[in-house]
């Protein structure tokens, strides 16, 4: 891979955004890293959203044209593996376009693929008709139709559609015509039509979970909170945020008490702070805790692990500090165990304060320290140091638990301040057996070659860059291998790496 570009016979150096020297990347090794850190719509520490968003959509229309087999495998891994929505749905429908233009086919199925939960056929819609108008390409249609096939029931019509959403279930039959799979699927498309222009047709009898949402509605306002029976509350498809706006009052710990048993595994973990507040009985508090320390549940709900560390950080009593800990290590179960010498080093500078999550209460050092310490954990002996201008090693304490362990290093080892990472991988390594470097890659100026020149070249360096941006610090050839994404999938490839195999990708 090149450190220069060429233009008019001189070569003009690419240095990263603070100064060192940089490295280009294959356009599909940037579109993965790009793709698995990139919040659609959301500016980074060193690149605004739009110049973001702009890359993105330019790398997937050169994606999707060049290499379309290895396009969809990313497109569906990044819905159902990485667990990313907005960046999944981007590329699906702008790799459609540009599959189109060229005359390549299979995008219907890409398209389909993207979308895996009842609101998303309505953001597809909504976001090619805010960016390319109102003419469908017949795979975009077809696949968004799929979707809606695959997805609508009653349940998914009350919950999602809403008056205020900027595309209704009703707008997504008109424009892609779905067939229904069934006689009862089809009475909902009409009446999910009859909704959206408002037709006073009487309702389908087929559609009993919608009959018995109509007759809570009809309630008076002064009985509906003494429903608690979860049985009738179920079969009216009342989600937590139905009831309380239904009761149109405080959500008691009765009422929490009666939407628990049917709520999904991450309403749960995101509920825990209001579950305290309003005072649930310890019984259903362990109902919860069981809930959440299912090794089933925790690998069906496909949560991030970084989840859970905001649930803690959410609600930090001892109710749930505990079964937290536990659904996190279940949630880290491939991370590998690795044998030798492992050095890691978590990028604790300025750039990495940057907000990992949309409300702003997790950084991307949050992400850095979970997986650095969780992969720490696993290892066979390994040194964890946290560096930005300086650098310091963080001492394990034997027996800690892992959320222990980043209260720790965030009171301790947080610095701020310029990403100096050649010098905190020369004072550090120490004929290690492999080198893992957990940050945004925007190096501050050096004189060596690139930041991994002080590990020979026999031993691999493993760098997982949390931001995605284009320009790397080091090479991506030989032993030094660039990943990209928070799942703790992507930690399993380590030991494919170093056992020969080529096969990079998560998918």
């Amino acid at each position: 891979m090149a450190e220069h570009h060429r233009r008019r016979g001189r070569a003009t150096k690419v240095v990263t955004a603070e100064g060192a020297p940089g490295f280009t990347r294959d356009t599909r090794t940037e579109l993965f890293l790009l793709g698995v850190s990139n919040m659609v719509g959301v500016d980074t520490f060193h690149e605004g959203a739009g110049e973001r968003d702009g890359r993105f959509r330019a790398l997937v229309a050169t994606v999707a044209v060049a290499d379309p087999d290895w396009f969809a495998r990313f497109v569906r891994w990044l819905r159902t593996g990485a667990m990313l929505r907005s960046a999944s749905v981007v590329a699906a429908l702008e790799g459609a376009r540009a599959q189109v233009a060229a005359g390549i086919p299979g995008s219907r199925a890409v398209v389909d693929s993207a979308l895996q939960r009842a609101d998303e056929p309505g953001e597809a819609l909504a976001y090619w008709l805010g960016r390319h108008g109102r003419t469908l390409p017949k795979p975009v249609k077809r696949g968004i139709a799929d979707a809606a096939v695959r997805l609508y029931d009653e349940r998914s019509l009350l919950k999602h559609d809403v008056d205020g959403s900027a595309v209704r279930f009703g707008d997504i039959i008109d424009l892609t015509h779905p067939r229904a799979h069934d006689e009862r699927q089809g009475d909902l498309f009409r009446h999910a039509l009859d909704r959206r222009h408002r037709r006073d047709n009487p309702l389908p009898p087929s559609l009993t979970v919608l009959a018995a949402r109509a007759a809570l509605m009809a309630l008076p306002l002064e009985r509906r909170a003494r429903v608690t029976d979860p049985a009738v509350l179920d079969a009216a498809g009342m989600t937590w945020e139905a009831l309380a706006g239904w009761r149109r009052s405080a959500m008691d710990a009765d009422a929490w008490e009666a939407v628990v048993p049917t709520m999904g595994y991450l309403a749960l973990l995101r509920n825990l702070r209001n579950l305290d507040r309003a005072g649930v009985s310890d019984d259903v508090a362990a109902t919860v805790a069981a809930r959440l320390t299912d090794p089933g549940a925790v690998a069906r709900s496909r949560v991030l692990p970084m989840r859970y560390l905001s649930a803690h950080h959410a609600a930090p009593g001892p109710r749930w500090t505990y079964p937290l800990e536990r659904a996190l290590r279940q949630s880290l179960a491939n991370v590998p165990a690795l044998d030798g010498r492992t050095l890691i080093l978590i990028d604790t500078s300025g750039s990495m304060a940057a907000a990992f999550s949309r409300d702003g209460t997790l950084r991307h050092w949050d992400a850095a320290a979970v997986f650095g310490l969780a992969l720490a954990a696993r290892a066979q002996e390994a040194t964890v140091v946290s560096f930005s201008h300086g650098s310091a090693v963080f001492p394990a304490v034997a027996g800690e638990s892992l959320l222990a362990a980043v209260r720790r290093f965030k009171d301790r080892h947080l610095h701020g301040g310029v990403t100096a990472t050649e010098k905190a991988v020369r004072e550090h390594y120490d004929r290690h057996d492999r080198v893992v470097l957990l940050t945004d890659e925007q190096a501050h100026r050096h004189d060596a070659s690139d930041v991994t020149a002080a590990v020979p070249a026999r031993v691999p360096v493993y760098t997982w860059n949390l931001a995605g941006h284009g320009v790397g610090h080091a090479p991506t050839t030989g032993n030094r291998h660039t990943f990209g994404g928070l799942s703790d999938a992507a930690f399993a490839m380590i030991p494919l790496v170093e056992a020969g195999s080529h096969g990079q990708w998560p998918f």
